[in-house]
């Protein structure tokens, strides 16, 4: 039976603040596309309701457990984040057509989602190359 990986707090963090950048990066391009002010508040304003939903998703996923998992930490934060931040839009009155829920679906699946998958394959990757290093008895290292 293996043991669960223990995540240090830093890769927690980076992995939070990392989220939490990439939704602001959404909104940012939202807003630049739709000519539509970078300003701090106008930022805030479209941002909130995909952060606080961000949040939600960490806390249905217990993101911390497994912060760099494709499946199923990364998608249940993003599902959280794309259906909660949409439902806080609705509810405070901003816009939530279709064609901006299709968007917005499609954006943060390639972030939040992406990164992760990225993040997978360089672990993997990493991890292949040290046990083969590690098995290679051309290096003088016990198998």
């Amino acid at each position: 039976m293996t043991q669960p990986v223990k995540h240090r707090p830093g890769t927690i963090a980076i992995a939070a603040i990392l989220d939490a950048v990439l939704v602001v990066v959404f909104v940012s391009i939202g807003r630049r596309s739709h000519a539509e002010g970078l300003d701090l508040a106008g930022i805030a304003g479209t941002a909130w309701p995909f952060l606080a939903a961000l949040v939600a998703g960490w806390l249905a996923a217990r993101a911390w457990r497994h912060p760099l998992a494709v499946w199923p930490t990364g998608v249940i934060v993003w599902a959280v984040t794309v259906v909660g931040g949409m439902l806080l839009r609705a509810v405070s009155g901003q816009g939530t057509q279709l064609a901006f829920i299709i968007v917005a679906t499609l954006t943060l699946a390639a972030f939040l989602l992406g990164w992760r998958l990225i993040a997978m394959l360089v672990t993997r990757g990493a991890r292949a190359r040290a046990e083969a290093g590690a098995a290679d008895p051309s290096r003088g290292d016990p198998a």
